[in-house]
Order: structure tokens, then sequence, then C-alpha cells
């Protein structure tokens, strides 16, 4: 038998589902949110709920949205011609946070994996090939992650996609900013190797 009242013990099981949140994590979190003043408590509560009602999916690219169309597919500025292909929406703030993308975007859901029997019909893969095959985009971007299944993934879109004209490019992988030689692991370095150019 726990030694936790019941709401507090309910309270750190569902912290505990978060991503990256252990036990120890959830009940910290826990005991701090016991602390926190009841406005503050009520407001992140309103917060979860008003995420969760008002959120979307954008109905072009799949990026998180409170309307049909989400911002950045909406912007007059940004080229339609370039669309940058993302496994998640978290992918889409990292790449907005470095400003140097100003195409449009199409998000997957995550990568395929035939080990986990995730294929192209659990992606939005049919969605993407729709958007290209329209023939108004002159590049696609293929964003996916440096691990085995966004490398599958790449692969098998790159395949799918080169057919229906325009260009198809990944971006670069390598060594990051400040990185010390000594230390970087062997397939980053083959990677940056194999990605260099001209000067």
């Amino acid at each position: 038998m726990s030694a936790l009242p019941h709401p507090l013990e309910r309270l750190i099981a569902e912290l505990t589902k978060l991503p990256g949140i252990g036990r120890k994590t959830a009940q910290r979190l826990a005991f701090h949110l016991l602390k926190t003043p009841g406005d503050d408590a009520r407001a992140l509560a309103e917060s979860l709920m008003e995420v969760r009602e008002k959120t979307r999916l954008c109905s072009v690219c799949f990026n998180l949205s409170e309307a049909e169309r989400c911002s950045i597919c909406s912007d007059p500025r940004r080229d339609v011609a370039i669309v940058c292909v993302v496994e998640e929406a978290s992918d889409v703030v990292a790449i907005e946070r470095s400003g140097s993308f100003l195409g449009l975007y199409h998000v997957l859901g995550g990568a395929l994996s035939p080990l986990r029997d995730i294929g192209p019909e659990d992606r939005r893969v049919r969605e993407l090939v729709e958007r290209v095959g329209h023939g108004a985009i002159r590049e696609v971007i293929l964003a996916l992650g440096p691990d085995v299944e966004g490398e599958a993934s790449s692969v098998y879109l790159g395949r799918l996609l080169k057919p229906l004209g325009g260009s198809v490019t990944r971006i670069a992988q390598g060594l990051p900013a400040g990185a010390d030689l000594e230390f970087t692991d062997d397939l980053t370095l083959q990677r940056a190797i194999e990605g260099r150019r001209d000067w």
C-alpha cells in the first residue's frame, strides 16, 4: 500500500506516461504541483485541455494548427514550390527556429519501419505523392532522422518521388558546429566526409 494519497499517486502515474519522465521525476513534478498556487495549477490544467480541444492537423501539410491551414501554409511569403519532408511537427519547429528555410512542409507522422510493421500506408506518403504529382513543386527536401528508420524512409521516398519530376534532395549530415573530431562517432565522421562540398 502506498504512503501517498490516491490523487497524488494518480498524478504521478499519469506523469510517468510522458516521454522521458520516470517515476522519480514524476514524483518531483507532482510535489512541485502540490506547492503551486491554485490559479497556476488551474491554468496548467486548462492549457492541457485547450491544446487537446483546439489543436488539429493542417489540411495541406499535416503540421499542427488551430485553423484548417497552418500559419506556414497560409503565409504568402513562403515558396510553395519547395517542400521539406519531416517526420514530426516538432521537426518543423526545429527547422523554423533556424530561420534558414522559407518553403512549405510535409509532416509524415513518423518514419517508415518495416521491422515494426509500419509501412507507407501508415504514414502520410500517399498525400505527399499527390502533392508532388500535381507538378507545382520543383524541389522536395528530405529532412528525416539520421537513424536507420529515417535513412530507410529517405531512400524509399527518394525512389518514389524522383520519377514525378523536380529535384529530390536530402539535408546535409555531419559534424555539428563546435564539434571536436576526437570525440565524434565514426558514422558522423563518415557522413561529414561524404557530404563535403567546395569551399
